[in-house]
């Protein structure tokens, strides 16, 4: 992607990644889902996942997957109710965005 991704965007992103998963999702598959959307490394992931911990927006529980532990990470109530202020967020910031760049269009612009 071309465009800049702010902080509160990757946590929005990755709130919603997590939020996909009821019973949660681990780091490395956390990593391979958003780089769907935009390259990012596990190195600015992780502290992602620890602020949104920190937060209370999400939960850890580890779980032993062939004889290792692995962390899973699963999203709260809170961060679900984070989650959707996001989202609503985003509909206004894009709607706005989208009138400007795409010459006052709310649509695709052509």
């Amino acid at each position: 992607m071309v465009f800049n991704t702010g902080s509160t965007l990757l946590e929005a992103i990755v709130m919603s990644v997590v939020s996909k998963e009821p019973e949660g999702t681990y780091g490395y598959k956390i990593t391979q889902d958003v780089r769907q959307i935009f390259d990012v490394s596990e190195t600015t992931l992780y502290p992602v996942l620890r602020r949104l911990r920190k937060k209370k927006f999400f939960e850890t529980y580890d779980k032993a997957i062939d004889g290792r532990n692995r962390r899973y990470y699963r999203i709260t109530e809170k961060g679900e109710e984070k989650l959707e202020e996001y989202r609503n967020e985003w509909i206004d910031y894009s709607n706005e965005v989208a009138k400007v760049l795409l010459k006052g269009d709310s649509g695709d612009g052509r």
